[in-house]
């Protein structure tokens, strides 16, 4: 990313432009995942076609040639009333219905899988749009039935064919809507979609933010932290959502030093704890203070935002940490159900091969020079491998079923990865779980079988990275 260290004047306007990038991501993200954003769209739509087309029709109607009239709405005011009323008054009653199976549904995905997938619901784009149409069709009904007036005290009747032909068929399409709706219910709350969504998230994150290991070579050296480092705290308290990479970038190159943001974005931040350091990037020029020093703090400090819960607009791990926590759910003794565990690692195994070809770990933005200037911490591939591997070896280490899962998703990620330190990673994890596997008292056939298991690791280790 090439930078320009002309002075902060030339520098305002871009950052300004990527601050608000970064942060307009996230607050797209947040309405994306909430349930009223495109039905109140819907109602305004429904309020302004319903004034707009009983206008067309006091100008058109009169003018419809017979045969197109046909196909329009031929009843009086009072049976156009008796339409749209029963419109307005079934659909109202199917949103209700409607909005009571979703709820339903969310509550389903928090008890029984994990209530960090009440986002992924959230945002279903079907869910959405389904009840935008029950409600802009509601809202539609009754603003056209306004319109309609009888042949009585001097006013001629008005009955707007076009307006309620229009009526009928949203009344139509509804009715189809709500068959899809059911049937797109029954989908979503199926173990398997919820898992293929929240590994799509994985994988389209991964797209987003990080560089593939081929496309692109290691960067920079990772730089280190001097002793007297300035330490920047964190504003407020939450969770890191979000980090400005450009405007980060540009306030190091603008104050000529070295940033290192030490959280992760997903991880807990708390107000007056520190979060960066920064240091002058020449080497002798002592701890920053003064001017200097309040104008990098208060850039940096703003380049972080805190939110109240986890995202995936810039969160490797929050994907892998709701497939845990369903892998958790399910092994706990209320639920007892060990296959949907080995489900959810199933789709941790397919990710983690996945994430195997980008570059992770800590992420090094340089100047136009080359030079190193913003540390960014991010999960590395064993960081995700623990994450993945740890608790459910924890609550399941006395089920086979688990334990055969995990060695067979060691074994699938030593064929994909390609990095020594990756290597190193699945051997340690081999190593755990085998003691795991010996504290317990299985029979002989089911030890053998683990065993032999844990010996293919090692054989996947072994062809594509010698062991030592």
């Amino acid at each position: 990313m090439p930078m320009s260290a002309d002075g902060n004047g030339r520098h305002g306007g871009s950052r300004i432009l990527g601050t608000v990038k970064q942060r307009g991501a996230v607050v797209v993200d947040g309405l994306r995942s909430r349930l009223w954003p495109v039905p109140a769209l819907g109602v305004v739509a429904a309020v302004l076609a319903g004034i707009s087309i009983p206008e067309l029709d006091s100008a058109v109607d009169a003018q419809l040639p017979q045969t197109l009239a046909g196909y329009l709405f031929g009843g009086g005011a009072d049976a156009a009333r008796e339409v749209l009323g029963a419109i307005a008054t079934s659909l109202i009653t199917v949103t209700s219905l409607t909005f009571s199976l979703t709820l339903v549904t969310l509550q389903l995905a928090s008890s029984q899988y994990t209530p960090r997938l009440l986002r992924t619901f959230a945002a279903d784009r079907f869910v959405q749009r389904t009840l935008a149409l029950f409600l802009a069709t509601f809202v539609y009904a009754l603003t056209v039935l306004r319109t309609v007036r009888n042949d009585n005290d001097g006013t001629a009747e008005f009955v707007p064919q076009i307006a309620v032909t229009v009526a009928y068929l949203l009344a139509m399409a509804s009715v189809l809507a709500l068959v899809l709706f059911l049937g797109h219910l029954v989908r979503q709350i199926r173990i398997e979609t919820m898992l293929d969504h929240v590994a799509d998230d994985i994988e389209q994150t991964a797209g987003r933010l990080l560089d593939r290991i081929d496309d692109h070579p290691a960067g920079s050296d990772v730089p280190v932290p001097p002793a007297d480092a300035s330490i920047v705290t964190a504003r407020s308290s939450g969770f890191l959502v979000s980090v400005a990479e450009r405007a980060l970038l540009e306030a190091a190159v603008d104050a000529d030093v070295v940033i290192w943001v030490d959280r992760p974005v997903g991880s807990d931040i708390t107000a007056g704890v520190p979060v960066a350091l920064c240091w002058p990037a020449q080497n002798g020029d002592g701890p920053l203070h003064g001017d200097r020093w309040i104008s990098v703090r208060d850039r940096v400090a703003g380049a972080l935002t805190a939110g109240n819960e986890r995202t995936a607009t810039q969160d490797i791990g929050y994907g892998f940490r709701q497939l845990t926590d369903v892998v958790v759910r399910a092994l706990s003794p209320g639920i007892n159900d060990p296959t949907t565990a080995v489900h959810g690692l199933n789709s941790s195994s397919a990710a983690l091969c996945r994430l195997a070809r980008y570059r992770l770990g800590r992420r090094i933005l340089c100047d136009e020079n080359g030079a190193a200037r913003v540390v960014l911490a991010q999960p590395d591939l064993p960081d995700l491998l623990d994450l993945v591997a740890g608790q459910p070896l924890l609550y399941g280490a006395s089920d086979p079923a688990v334990l055969t899962r995990l060695l067979s998703m060691l074994r699938e990620l030593a064929w994909v990865v390609v990095l020594p330190e990756h290597h190193r990673a699945i051997a340690d994890r081999l190593r755990r779980l085998e003691r795991a596997v010996a504290e317990q008292d299985f029979d002989p056939v089911e030890r053998q079988r683990l065993d032999q298991l844990a010996r293919n690791v090692r054989e996947a280790l072994g062809r594509r990275w010698p062991p030592g």
